[in-house]
């Protein structure tokens, strides 16, 4: 029971879960099982956390994958596709987590998510509030994933030249880097460069969905140019 357990424990049912929603759902779904068993046993905020993050976003597993089998992004799903009731469950746990008063990485990655799951449509989406609990979650951990998301969401929130801007501090190593960039040129009207940089993200992405998702991207630039 001790903290340093509880934590190890939820960044290794992460991982497992993580696996599973890139792919095995089967293994997304496991985790999820494991996490609740965990949080009937162990009353910690954190671990209440992970479960709400975890339902959050498998509540979007059917509107993430075309019968085709490439991507579809968060702005462009079908949300009557999402579970409304995962969603809520998680929203509820959450919530009460929340209200101990004992935040931490996994309650903070889950607001962002339930942020994203309250959202009528994408353009709905509050991004003000995500910088804030971004903000929040680097209090607790210098993940750089959470950096580059955080940039991405001051693209949306103050303008894509801004995100740019927070995007140029951080390592242009970082995985995903490159589709965040292009992403945010392509916001700011540099078709050009985000053409070429949505082809180069497409030879360094780690997925062949990921790499047919960023070619269409770059293909549908070139096809307005």
């Amino acid at each position: 029971d001790r903290p340093g357990d509880v934590a190890t424990v939820l960044r290794v049912l992460y991982l497992v879960f993580n696996e599973g929603y890139s792919g095995d759902v089967d293994l997304a779904t496991e985790a999820i099982r494991l996490t609740r068993r965990l949080a009937a046993v162990i009353d910690h905020p954190e671990v209440s956390g992970l479960l709400a993050l975890m339902l959050l976003h498998h509540a979007r597993r059917a509107a993430r994958i075309r019968p085709d089998g490439s991507l579809v992004p968060l702005a462009e799903q079908d949300r009557s596709l999402w579970d409304t009731r995962m969603i809520a469950e998680g929203v509820e746990i959450l919530q009460a987590a929340l209200a101990r008063d004992r935040l931490g990485e996994f309650q903070a990655q889950a607001a962002v998510a339930a942020l994203h799951a309250d959202a009528r449509t994408a353009e709905e989406t509050d991004w003000v509030q995500i910088v804030e609990w971004y903000d929040e979650l680097l209090r607790f951990t210098d993940n750089p994933v959470a950096r580059l998301n955080r940039a991405v969401a001051v693209g949306e929130a103050d303008g894509p030249q801004a995100g740019l801007a927070a995007l140029a501090e951080l390592d242009p190593g970082l995985p995903r880097y490159t589709a965040a960039a292009a992403y945010l040129h392509e916001r700011a009207g540099d078709t050009a460069t985000a053409a070429r940089l949505y082809t180069e993200a497409a030879h360094l992405a780690t997925s062949v969905p990921e790499r047919d998702h960023l070619v269409r991207q770059a293909a549908r630039l070139h096809s307005v140019s």
